[in-house]
């Protein structure tokens, strides 16, 4: 950790007049758990089911030290959009994998008041530029619940392809889902 930055990277990028990508920190921990108890219901249809303990100061700032521990293995690295204090999204880059693979995963959430504002697909070429230039990773992958229009809109905005269908690929508010595969190659082929 340096400073309270979840990982060694200091980052940040403006991504409209007022939001603003930034590293996550673990003095973020308040402001998260109050940006996740007040989108519980926004985010419950896409998510996995939450312990309430996951609602709170404590649940958060427990998520944001494991983060650190990822982050500092070199295998994951988690990103906030802040208006001013506030949190009114996240987007991570996970299961980083490096040899011959060099890739990863990506996961992103808005806040229910910043939706359609292009916010999305401004953090995800941002976090596909953090990838290419810092990480130098090859391939990006992502999945989307095939009703979650507005995701595999902004992953398709973002340069992402379809590339599969997973059967029962996440457990989603209790239950199994299915998901649409992308990726989005970033170096040379």
């Amino acid at each position: 950790m340096v400073g309270d930055r979840v990982g060694g990277v200091r980052y940040e990028r403006q991504l409209s007049d007022t939001v603003v990508l930034r590293e996550a920190r673990v003095a973020d921990a308040a402001s998260l758990a109050a940006a996740y108890d007040r989108n519980r219901d926004h985010l419950a249809p896409w998510d996995p089911a939450r312990p309430p303990s996951f609602f709170t100061e404590h649940g958060q700032r427990s998520l944001l030290t494991q983060r650190l521990a990822t982050s500092a293995a070199g295998e994951g690295q988690a990103f906030l959009l802040v208006e001013g204090a506030e949190v009114v999204g996240g987007i991570s880059l996970n299961q980083i994998v490096r040899g011959p693979a060099q890739r990863a995963t990506v996961g992103y959430w808005l806040d229910h008041e910043h939706v359609g504002r292009g916010l999305a697909t401004a953090a995800v070429g941002a976090v596909v530029d953090f990838a290419t230039e810092t990480l130098r990773l090859h391939r990006l992958e992502a999945g989307a619940l095939p009703r979650n229009a507005a995701s595999r809109a902004v992953l398709t905005r973002s340069g992402f392809v379809e590339y599969g269908y997973a059967a029962s690929y996440l457990r989603i508010a209790g239950a199994w889902e299915d998901h649409v595969l992308y990726h989005r190659l970033l170096g040379p082929a």
